[in-house]
């Protein structure tokens, strides 16, 4: 999907997204944990979406900010916290100043995921961690679509695991099965 595209299909679905999975918060809660945020660092929220993961981010740090690029996701978000309307592609945050980047079912909408990645790194802090999550995992989602699991799927971990240490990002953690996708990866100095 094009940005215009995933403005429109994200757009339709602000009002009643939250309705639409309501019982994946302990999912989001495990992957949030796994950011191993602390109190005084700022955690992105990348493609926030409802802003759903923000009240988890909350519980570990005091300094939460959403970025999403759908106006209708980032409305109903700010209801959760600071949200901004933009393109994860160009925070219009400072250098090395993001303790945790949780990125929520966003890896897959992207046109250019390593150009996504880099800007994660340009904003993170030496040591911190990013979390691309989906509360299902690939097999799941490819079913909920109608399609086959591709192997081409950027999710997959022999494409995602070197596009994160190509782009400045060490790879921790990954999980790949019905119950959720995790790959989480940690900024080196």
């Amino acid at each position: 999907m094009d940005k215009d595209e995933t403005r429109a299909f994200f757009a339709a679905r602000a009002t009643t997204w939250d309705d639409t999975f309501p019982d994946d918060g302990p999912a989001f809660a495990a992957a949030v944990a796994r950011l191993e945020l602390r109190p005084g660092l700022v955690a992105l929220d990348a493609g926030c979406g409802t802003g759903r993961a923000m009240p988890l981010l909350r519980d570990h740090t005091d300094r939460v900010v959403g970025v999403d690029l759908t106006p209708e996701m980032a409305r109903k978000a700010s209801e959760r916290g600071p949200v901004l309307i933009g393109d994860a592609f160009r925070l219009p945050f400072a250098d090395a100043t993001i303790g945790g980047i949780l990125a929520a079912g966003l890896i897959g909408h992207l046109g250019d995921p390593r150009g996504t990645l880099l800007e994660f790194a340009r904003v993170a802090r030496a040591g911190a961690r990013l979390a691309l999550f989906h509360p299902v995992g690939r097999a799941v989602l490819a079913a909920r679509r109608g399609r086959e699991l591709s192997p081409d799927d950027i999710r997959a971990e022999h494409r995602i695991t070197p596009l994160l240490r190509a782009t400045g990002w060490e790879p921790v953690h990954f999980h790949d099965e019905d119950d959720h996708y995790l790959a989480v990866a940690r900024r080196g100095a």
